[in-house]
């Protein structure tokens, strides 16, 4: 079974409390009406494919039932980060499975649940 992290409710819940609802950070267009039906098509129907890291909508419809974010790598299945609808895209550089990544499958059961620790930060130290 694999867990998610949901960013509002502050947990991880079972995979079968989510649905996928796509791309993330799709810009539509300020007048729909005035795009070719080649353009609106391309806007409506496609969407990228990539090997690796995608950003995708989720929703925790048996939970809060809130959309929010995350990014996800295709080639693992690893949700790397979760964040909230509404936040800024993050930079792909920036992202890294170190530290434990939003989701784990068959984890034992005494860590369900489990807040991540902080990381300490070494900027500044002496």
């Amino acid at each position: 079974m694999l867990l998610i992290h949901c960013p509002y409710c502050e947990e991880e819940r079972p995979e079968l409390e989510f649905r996928a609802a796509g791309e993330a950070h799709i810009a539509r267009s300020t007048n729909i009406a005035a795009e070719s039906d080649e353009d609106f098509e391309k806007f409506f129907f496609i969407r990228s494919n990539p090997k690796g890291v995608i950003f995708e909508r989720w929703r925790h419809i048996h939970g809060c039932a809130r959309f929010f974010n995350a990014a996800r790598d295709t080639i693992t299945d690893r949700f790397l980060l979760t964040y909230k609808a509404g936040e800024p895209k993050p930079d792909v550089s920036t992202l890294s499975s170190e530290g434990g990544p939003a989701a784990w499958a068959n984890r034992p059961p005494d860590q369900l649940n489990e807040k991540p620790k902080a990381k300490r930060s070494t900027k500044g130290e002496a």
